[in-house]
């Protein structure tokens, strides 16, 4: 299965922050945000990943992540020069993505939950269709709602509505089998002139292929498109993080437990760090697994 991170846009609504560094590289606890999407794609067992982003800001991305071999993985950049909507990530990406079913995460979007890894594996490498996660919230008409049957099945999708009938929003997770590159390239764009996400989704539904899966309670999605937004995740990670003693979204230790990487290699990237609690983090974890 091939993954895509969309990074693109400008982050008006984190201006002035964004006029000077893209929105997925701004910290959240001690990581930057990209790492977020990155360890959701990891868990997966995702290693083909490819990154889009704007021109301006792809340099960037190649200077924190490279081309990702360090972490057992294989990182490939693209651009998206203007806002053309996250289905056009399939046109960009339709090289990258080949015969191969596909995972689209944002760039924005953090995911945290207790077997996050077990929900992802159920899903990936053979999908029939596509796989959207609802999380439900207490003011849905600011989201792209979905609303599923009892086996499941996506039976509705509404963008933004002013009477919901569901209150699950759709997250920025999406899984596709490889009709969605082609479907991507026949939708027609909205008003706005861009290729809506909801359009592709709804082409699946009426297929009777589309399935909603509820991240359910205890579970955590956070959208960190506003300041309010990003000091919630960034209080949610920190907190987390001091009292578990644990790292969330750690890209090293992940590496280390998918087994992308060995504990000499792991120990390797935390000692480059290692003036940083971070990378001291990321040494104890390899000592820790090399028993």
């Amino acid at each position: 299965m091939k993954g895509i991170i969309l990074a693109g846009g400008a982050g008006t609504r984190l201006y002035p922050i964004t006029l000077a560094v893209s929105k997925q590289l701004i910290p959240v606890g001690d990581k930057p945000m990209i790492y977020y999407p990155l360890s959701v794609l990891m868990l997966a067992d995702v290693r083909e990943i490819l990154l889009i982003a704007t021109p301006e800001d792809l340099p960037q991305f190649r200077r924190l992540l490279g081309d990702g071999s360090r972490l057992g993985l294989q990182i490939e950049y693209a651009e998206q020069a203007h806002p053309g909507g996250l289905a056009e990530a399939f046109i960009i990406g339709a090289d990258h993505i080949g015969t191969e079913p596909v995972v689209l995460v944002l760039g924005d979007n953090i995911f945290h939950g207790h077997r996050f890894s077990d929900v992802l594996a159920e899903h990936a490498g053979h999908v029939d269709g596509c796989v959207l996660f609802g999380y439900a919230v207490h003011d849905p008409h600011r989201y792209g709602v979905g609303e599923a049957d009892a086996e499941g099945r996506l039976i509705s999708i509404e963008e933004k509505p002013a009477s919901p009938r569901s209150n699950r929003a759709i997250t920025g997770l999406y899984f596709y089998d490889n009709d969605v590159v082609n479907i991507a390239k026949n939708i027609t764009p909205s008003p706005r002139g861009e290729l809506e996400i909801s359009d592709v989704n709804r082409v699946y539904m009426e297929r009777g292929k589309a399935s909603l899966v509820d991240l359910g309670r205890g579970f955590a999605w956070l959208d960190t498109g506003t300041p309010e937004s990003l000091q919630e995740a960034a209080q949610y990670v920190s907190t987390l993080e001091h009292r578990q003693g644990i790292r969330i979204a750690c890209v090293e230790e992940i590496a280390l437990r998918m087994g992308f990487i060995d504990a000499d290699a792991c120990h390797a990237l935390g000692k480059a760090i290692g003036k940083s609690e971070y990378g001291k983090y990321v040494m104890s974890i390899a000592r820790e697994f090399r028993g």
